[in-house]
């Protein structure tokens, strides 16, 4: 059969390797630089709990190290969520940031805190949950609509991102300025007042919706050969929709819950992907999920470094990176190829 060649195959681990090696490669940066310097002897052993009341150990282990920890869980998430979108859109160009996913979970967290008061991390989780879910439904029924024209689909995404930062603006514009002054951060894709306390919800969270994207990934390979081939070859195309939505809402609203509407790593993430191993979403998915947690630590790591002692939010990064990233794809847009 068409897809006897996904099935059949293994993906190696090994191929994984550079990537794994890159990424710890970072996150030993990230625990050492910033505003403050700290040597890689001293910043192994303040993990290790070492010397805990010591000015290192407290910069290591109570800022650095969650901040850390959320841009890989958050990269990751967003990595697979664009590569799941594309693969469902069969659209190079989308991504949960540009099709208005990360908006829809931002408008939601925003309307529980100043409508409904809401203030701790459940409910903002809760509320980033149902604004991804509304926005990925809609992005999917466009998709279903658009499946011959890449460009339409991004266009109308677009404007539903626009329409979503509107209604968001209009609200925070209207919030004490404690809020406003926290909104402003995590809006702009700051990691720096995460806890390692509320890692636990979100980081469950974007494990099933990783579970469920891999499960599904043989699935993935037999639609992108087309509606009526996969349907042919016995794929059922309802239920690989609703269990991709359902990571979707899981993976986009988890990672804008920790880390605010970070754009273009699920952009980024997959093609670099599909340009490195081929477009088997077995072996696409491991891989977005490692080159997104990558590309969003790699980009708070440079917001540190660049303005310090300042710092420039990981989102801003991201957008000026992604930017570029973007007017290349679609110069050299084709459909996504089985």
């Amino acid at each position: 059969m068409a897809d006897g060649r996904y099935r059949g195959e293994r993906i190696p681990v090994s191929r994984l390797a550079p990537g794994v090696l890159l990424l710890g490669l970072l996150v030993l940066t990230s625990l050492a630089v910033g505003s403050r310097s700290i040597p890689l002897a001293t910043t192994w052993q303040a993990l290790q709990g070492a010397d805990l009341h010591s000015d290192a150990a407290l910069i290591v282990r109570q800022l650095r190290l969650p901040r850390t920890l959320v841009a890989i869980l958050a990269g990751g998430a967003l990595g697979v969520a664009g590569a799941l979108l594309q693969a469902l859109a069969r659209n190079p160009l989308a991504e949960p940031g540009l099709l208005g996913v990360n908006g829809g979970a931002a408008l939601a967290v925003m309307a529980g805190v100043v409508l409904l008061g809401l203030n701790t991390a459940q409910q903002y989780m809760l509320c980033a949950f149902a604004g991804a879910g509304l926005a990925a439904l809609t992005v999917c029924l466009l998709g279903q609509a658009s499946r011959a024209e890449p460009l339409r689909l991004v266009l109308a995404g677009a404007g539903l991102s626009m329409l979503l930062a509107s209604l968001t603006g209009i609200l925070v514009f209207n919030t004490p300025p404690e809020i406003f002054d926290h909104f402003r951060l995590w809006a702009a894709g700051s990691l720096a007042s995460s806890g390692l306390a509320g890692l636990g919800a979100p980081a469950l969270a974007i494990g099933i919706g990783m579970a469920v994207a891999l499960l599904i990934a043989p699935s993935l390979n037999a639609l992108a050969l087309g509606r009526e081939v996969g349907a042919a070859l016995g794929a059922n195309l309802k239920g690989i929709w609703l269990a991709a939505l359902a990571a979707i809402v899981l993976l986009a609203g988890a990672a804008t819950a920790l880390a605010g509407p970070i754009a273009f790593v699920g952009l980024v993430a997959p093609h670099i992907a599909r340009w490195v191993g081929g477009p088997d979403q077995r072996a696409v998915l491991p891989r977005a999920a490692l080159l997104g947690a990558v590309l969003l630590l790699a980009a708070d790591v440079i917001g540190r470094v660049v303005a310090a002692p300042e710092e420039i939010a990981a989102g801003v990064i991201t957008l000026l990176l992604g930017g570029p990233c973007f007017i290349l794809l679609v110069a050299r847009l084709r459909p996504l190829q089985a």
